[in-house]
């Protein structure tokens, strides 16, 4: 019956170091990251969260196809800059399937040192030399079960 006890004892510090540990993950994960100010905006987009740390960010937002000119076929520019106002790239997201007075959520994960401003624009079409300048962006950020599979894939490969 000890033996049960022991065995229970440390199944349940193993159960409360991971529940603390998850939680001092987010905190700390969320806590890096600052908002981003915007140097312009616009009556179509609404920009809902813009942070980013010092190594990467992530702007949320929607378009609003509720202008008197009608914005499908266009893409939304999007360019990101440092603390001293140093452009470190752009991205083009493709605006499609937008009925008129409807908007359409959009994210946009990337990678960049110190990005600290973004702009928006809706433009007509793509510049081959502005695309994507020396920014990484990513599809998405990592849901949580991504992350434990990975945790636990790895921890595997070291046991």
């Amino acid at each position: 019956m000890d033996r049960m006890k022991t065995f229970l004892i440390y199944v349940l510090i193993v159960v409360g170091f991971f529940i603390f540990s998850d939680f001092m993950i987010n905190v700390g994960l969320n806590s890096t990251y600052k908002n981003m100010e915007s140097k312009n905006s616009l009556e179509q987009v609404n920009i809902k969260q813009a942070e980013a740390t010092s190594v990467n960010g992530r702007i949320l937002g929607s378009i609003s196809n509720s202008g008197t000119e009608d914005i499908n076929g266009k893409f939304l520019k999007i360019d990101i800059f440092s603390e001293r106002d140093v452009f470190l790239g752009s991205k083009y997201y493709d605006i499609q399937n937008i009925e008129k007075d409807q908007s359409k959520d959009f994210e946009l994960y990337f990678k960049t040192n110190h990005a600290k401003y973004y702009g928006i624009s809706i433009v007509n079409e793509k510049k081959q030399d502005d695309v994507d300048i020396d920014i990484e962006f990513i599809s998405k950020d990592l849901s949580k079960p991504e992350i434990w599979f990975a945790a636990i894939v790895t921890m595997l490969i070291l046991w």
